[in-house]
């Protein structure tokens, strides 16, 4: 069974890990897609800021960062 697989979502490509059990998508890549953003890891560390600070919380306690293979 295929523990990574790449997926297209409006014609972006969104990498994804199989991680007990269930299937993780890369947060980078689905705020490219969404976003159509220049810059999404610019784009996802300024939110994981605004989030600590408007919520009091950082995003990295609820979103698991796994190995993905990276096109550079």
């Amino acid at each position: 069974m295929e523990t990574t697989k790449d997926v297209l979502f409006k014609g972006k490509k969104i990498r994804k890990a199989l991680f007990q059990k269930e299937w993780w998508f890369s947060v980078v890549d689905v705020i490219e897609a969404l976003t159509n953003s220049d810059r999404p890891s610019v784009y996802w560390t300024a939110m994981k800021a605004r989030v600590k600070e408007d919520d009091g919380f950082q995003l990295f306690t609820i979103c698991r960062q796994l190995k993905l293979e990276s096109a550079d």
